[in-house]
């Protein structure tokens, strides 16, 4: 085996026995961090603690250009795991584990890589990316970081993303009257009747915008992921609750769409709040969009990474274009793989990421 894949295995190996599942995202800044901070001899490192188990680590040796992020939480795991989610399995072919897909392989090959070499390396490991409750970029970002651009670790299968959807999340409420289910009703009466009609306007607003294109993505994705109210069948329902989301492409403006979705009802919700909010990558308007994704592709080009295509899900890539810095997305295995039961990585993919980063690394291109 090669000696650079076998030592990522071996940190894969550390890094999935920490339990980092968001939520309940009780992270500490101990644990994996002392982990982290033990394999990374003669840099200098800064972990920042922004509450609610959002963590940060930053390293620095040299003085690298470029910055490398990975985050080290990762979902809960279900039930249909066929063996310990924290247990690393090593295949002919795989590496099986809870986050070894999305994303402890390039956090494990990024520590491979920092102790194989001793070019400029700039990394920094983070804690909150899957849930809806983001603060450790932000917070580093206040800082003003002086990076010239930042490579986003997430399964990409070994090619560069250079630009995504972003993502909104919405919570409504309606209110009506309860009252005996047997007359005849008002629109205003039920508020899951409200609820309802919404929901189809809504699923016929997001088919209009089919035509909508950048960059080999079309359309606007849309999801209602839940809708609650009401008491019984012959019961007019005085409460509903629905929750939805929305992926724009970075043309898009997410201001107007939230407008758009709020005032489709034939009553108005009682309660409309934008609960998470993601830009797109590229982030801005359609000319500076296209300009900071040229920007990707040159740094891509100049590192030797292929370039992929665009892809649906976000990222926190979108958040370092949205401070102005050149952000693309790079990392081995599949989404396909990510968030799901015995969740792996492909080995071939590990090795080739790890060499990929070994060779910037070792040039001083990094």
């Amino acid at each position: 085996m090669n000696p650079l894949l076998q030592a990522t295995l071996e940190h894969l190996r550390a890094l999935v026995a920490f339990d980092t599942r968001n939520p309940p995202r009780a992270i500490g800044t101990g644990g994996i961090f002392d982990y982290l901070r033990a394999q990374l001899p003669g840099f200098a490192v800064s972990v920042t603690d922004y509450g609610a188990g959002a963590v940060t680590l930053h390293a620095v040796r040299g003085q690298p250009r470029l910055l490398f992020n990975v985050h080290l939480d990762t979902v809960p795991d279900s039930p249909t795991w066929s063996a310990d989610p924290h247990v690393l399995r090593i295949g002919d072919d795989r590496a099986i584990g809870l986050g070894a897909c999305d994303i402890k392989g390039a956090a494990a090959a990024l520590l491979a890589v920092a102790n194989a070499s001793d070019g400029p390396l700039a990394l920094l490991f983070s804690t909150d990316e899957e849930a809806n409750d983001a603060r450790c970029i932000a917070g580093f970002l206040r800082g003003a970081p002086a990076y010239e651009a930042v490579i986003v670790a997430e399964p990409t299968r070994g090619e560069a993303v250079l630009a995504h959807r972003g993502i909104q999340s919405v919570l409504m409420r309606f209110a009506g009257q309860a009252g005996h289910a047997s007359g005849e009703q008002k629109p205003g009466d039920s508020a899951l009747h409200q609820a309802v009609r919404w929901g189809g306007a809504a699923l016929d607003f997001v088919a209009e915008q089919a035509h909508e294109r950048f960059g080999g993505l079309t359309g606007l994705r849309f999801n209602i992921g839940r809708i609650e109210g009401g008491i019984k069948a012959n019961v007019i329902a005085p409460t509903a609750e629905l929750r939805f989301g929305f992926r724009p492409l970075p043309t898009m403006d997410p201001d107007g769409l939230l407008a758009s979705l709020a005032g489709l009802g034939a009553v108005p919700p009682v309660h409309f709040e934008e609960t998470f909010r993601g830009a797109s990558l590229p982030a801005g308007d359609t000319a500076m969009a296209e300009s900071r994704r040229l920007a990707a592709r040159d740094l891509a080009d100049e590192l030797g990474i292929p370039v992929g295509n665009a892809v649906d899900f976000w990222t926190e890539a979108a958040l370092f274009s949205a401070a102005g810095l050149t952000a693309l997305v790079y990392g081995p295995g599949d989404i396909a793989q990510a968030h799901s039961a015995d969740e792996w990585v492909a080995l071939d993919q590990l090795e080739h990421y790890a060499q990929t980063l070994d060779r910037i690394v070792s040039s001083g291109n990094a």
